[in-house]
């Protein structure tokens, strides 16, 4: 079925800037559920790699089931003990065989779950205090079947009903809750506050304009001696924050669980809370854009680890924010909004609904319906953008 105009709609929005209330949330690098989304990630973009190399052509694979269960610990001023290894398991399909080949797809998973680990989690032992378990299997017939298409030339069958959300451009508070995450991971921070851990989540509420940040921040017992010293570098911190940010202190609040009377505080051996007990999963945390917004269009669709060839769940939620952004950019509409809808077994190219919606449109809803359409032919060559490295 060839997409005729009647599949794309585009409709006006007032836009995020009318709202009065607002919520934004980003879970940091070392959050459980980071830790699984971008291990997924790195696994679906080493196969695919793996694939090409050897084959020329991505096989089928989805590694989107990654679960981290978390381990014990006992943390203490100057430095305590991870107790039981957090075990980290990588669930899904992928191609092990082909052409009369073994894949090493458990090995493969293996090594690149431990180089994340230790490209981004600057404490933790991933010898000790990491154990990783893969339990990847051959994926289903009718799948692979649906994915052969890519390796011949021709446009991918989508391997799910799904739909995929976009938006652009950002809010002040979405643009506030990405920069304070970017500022506590950043190099000079840490060589600031090596007290930081990379696990780190921030909540960024809007009331009738005003903004107020939560900040959770796993703090490295090693670098602490003390309650005193904890309260100091907690309080320094949010001052450090909040100049940076051009907001006042008050404004901002850091480990509001902590109890100083109890000396019950947010104290961790490695700077992640998976260390004693807190699990992770796939698709918990942070959206194709990186934040949790409730206030904005968004997918329960987890995008890491599935294949980027043929996977809507994957795609079309990029493709959806690609497309606002662009529509934004080249002043066809001040704000953009994209949904878009797949069918399992059609081609990716051909969504059952396409609709955008804008704010102060600069162009026409022909011109915008045009510029879709011709972006979705596109589609099936977007799979090398997500696979290069970083």
């Amino acid at each position: 079925m060839a997409l005729s105009n009647t599949n794309i709609f585009v409709q006006e929005i007032q836009g995020i800037s009318k709202r009065d209330f607002e919520i934004v949330e980003k879970k940091g690098k070392g959050h459980p559920d980071s830790i699984c989304d971008e291990i997924a990630e790195a696994v679906s973009r080493a196969l695919c790699r793996y694939y090409f190399e050897h084959f020329g052509s991505i096989l089928h694979h989805n590694v989107d089931k990654a679960l981290l269960v978390g381990g014990l610990s006992k943390p203490t001023y100057g430095g305590g003990k991870v107790i039981f290894p957090i075990e980290l398991y990588i669930a899904g399909r992928a191609t092990s065989q082909a052409f009369g080949k073994s894949i090493p797809v458990d090995e493969l998973a293996i090594a690149t779950a431990k180089d994340w680990l230790k490209s981004n989690l600057r404490i933790l032992d991933i010898e000790k205090d990491v154990r990783i378990i893969p339990k990847i299997r051959t994926g289903s017939q009718d799948l692979i079947e649906l994915f052969q298409r890519f390796g011949k030339g021709e446009i991918p069958l989508a391997n799910d009903t799904s739909f995929g959300v976009g938006y652009y451009p950002l809010s002040i508070l979405e643009k506030k809750v990405l920069e304070i995450d970017h500022l506590l991971h950043h190099p000079k921070t840490l060589m600031r506050f090596p007290c930081i851990g990379e696990d780190t989540k921030v909540m960024g509420v809007s009331m009738d304009r005003d903004m107020n940040f939560t900040l959770a921040i796993a703090i490295l017992d090693r670098s602490i001696s003390n309650l005193k010293e904890y309260i100091a570098q907690v309080e320094e911190i949010k001052a450090f924050v909040a100049a940076h940010m051009d907001l006042e202190p008050s404004r901002i609040f850091i480990n509001t669980a902590d109890d100083y009377d109890k000396e019950s505080i947010y104290l961790t051996v490695t700077g992640c809370s998976a260390e004693n007990g807190d699990d992770g999963q796939v698709g918990r945390g942070n959206r194709a854009n990186g934040l949790i917004t409730p206030y904005r269009p968004m997918s329960l669709e987890a995008i890491a680890g599935k294949n980027p060839v043929s996977h809507v769940g994957k795609i079309y939620n990029l493709w959806a924010r690609e497309l606002s952004k662009e529509i934004c950019n080249l002043g066809f509409a001040e704000e953009a909004e994209v949904f878009i809808v797949s069918q399992i077994g059609k081609p990716i190219t051909e969504p059952i609904l396409l609709e955008v919606r804008t704010k102060n449109a600069g162009a026409s809803s022909d011109e915008i319906r045009s510029f879709a359409r011709a972006k979705l032919q596109e589609m099936p060559l977007n799979w090398n953008k997500i696979i290069l490295p970083d």
